[in-house]
């Protein structure tokens, strides 16, 4: 008698050494063919933003050193508006740093600073503000 309970064929059946069953599992073929886009940033017709770290506005990355933000006031150029800016670096910096600054959400004078800048991943929206202007995209689709 077999040492299983039941006589369903499974994976202790086979010796390892015939070719593998096609349509699923894996297989020898490359996954993604070469050239072609990966991941969310593909496209790329989003644009590189900066943004307030403390309530997300929006703000010229080009901004004086003396700038704050438009909605909550926070100094922008603070070690956490920062791209270099890294809680798990030493001085949580990613530049190299003579001595650390006393506060990461106050205005510096560093000169290594530079904005985090990032992908704008609301995209381009449709701008249909009214019903009537829905429909009559929908009307254009279809030529109606």
């Amino acid at each position: 008698m077999s040492d299983r309970k039941y006589r369903q064929k499974g994976y202790q059946d086979s010796s390892g050494a015939g070719p593998r069953p096609s349509g699923g599992g894996f297989s020898d073929a490359p996954r993604r063919i070469e050239g072609a886009p990966r991941g969310r940033g593909a496209e790329r017709n989003r644009e590189e933003v900066f943004r307030c770290k403390l309530c997300g506005e929006l703000a010229a990355p080009d901004f004086a050193p003396s700038a704050e933000c438009n909605k909550c006031k926070a100094p922008l150029h603070a070690c956490n508006q920062c791209k270099f800016f890294d809680t798990s670096a030493r001085f949580q910096c990613r530049q190299p740093l003579q001595a650390p600054f006393e506060s990461k959400t106050k205005k510096n004078d560093c000169f290594l600073f530079e904005p985090a800048t990032m992908l704008d991943l609301t995209g381009k929206k449709a701008t249909a503000a009214t019903p009537d202007d829905a429909r009559a995209a929908f009307d254009r689709l279809f030529k109606k």
